[in-house]
């Protein structure tokens, strides 16, 4: 897996998770989605994203998505 691939699965989980939770427990935590979703919408824009930026001081190697700024951090 990849930076790119890492950060796409992360964004879903974080979606999915903030869905499962506003169904069972309260409709504020859509805003998570709303922040995850705007996240993505600037990261397309700038190529900054600090998701890539931790994934790639995990160890994750690079892709093609986040090259540059975002993968030195």
């Amino acid at each position: 897996m990849n930076v790119d691939r890492a950060v796409l699965s992360f964004a879903g989980l974080m979606v999915l998770l903030s869905l499962g939770l506003a169904w069972l427990h309260s409709p504020y935590w859509l805003l998570l989605t709303a922040f995850v979703g705007l996240n993505l919408l600037q990261a397309g824009f700038t190529g900054f994203c600090p998701a890539a930026i931790v994934f790639r001081r995990l160890g994750v190697k690079s892709g093609c998505a986040f090259e540059g700024r975002a993968a030195q951090g």
